[in-house]
């Protein structure tokens, strides 16, 4: 059931199931942004790197943040657009077989001008299985207010 933006409070957070990472989801993220990196995608090469293994893609991670947000029903059905990604830090390295969780923290929820839709304003935090912060930043949604009842005939 999607909340809508009256149902969004200053404060509220929200914590998504995990969602573990695989080669497959490094390997396919690859083919359809075209970024085969080294550091990604050779095993060999990234033995020699900071990390000692293949790290995967910042923006899959970021990209990720969607699914699991979409994975609560929160906003399935109220969802208007993806308004911004603002601020957004990539604090630690995600490898395969990580598994990340999501935490959403509303920061505001205010209508528009025109009606029928507001804004609201989230930080997200998407951590480890260690519970180590990877990324995190803003991502601001436009979502339609409670549908108004007409009264009965």
């Amino acid at each position: 059931m999607p909340l809508y933006l009256e149902d969004f409070i200053a404060g509220q957070t929200f914590t998504t199931a995990g969602r573990t990472i695989t080669e497959a989801d490094v390997y396919s993220f690859a083919a359809w942004t075209g970024d085969n990196n080294q550091v990604h995608t050779d095993v060999e090469f990234a033995k020699g790197t900071r990390w000692g293994q293949r790290i995967v893609h910042g923006m899959l991670g970021a990209s990720l943040c969607l699914g699991l947000i979409a994975r609560t029903g929160l906003f399935e059905g109220s969802a208007i657009a993806l308004l911004g990604i603002d601020d957004w830090t990539f604090t630690a390295p995600v490898f395969i077989g990580d598994t990340l969780t999501l935490s959403v923290e509303i920061l505001s929820a205010r209508p528009t001008s025109k009606g029928g839709y507001g804004v609201v304003e989230r930080h997200l935090t998407l951590r480890n299985q260690r519970g180590e912060t990877v990324q995190q930043g803003r991502m601001d949604v436009m979502v339609l207010a409670r549908p108004v009842e007409s009264p009965a005939s």
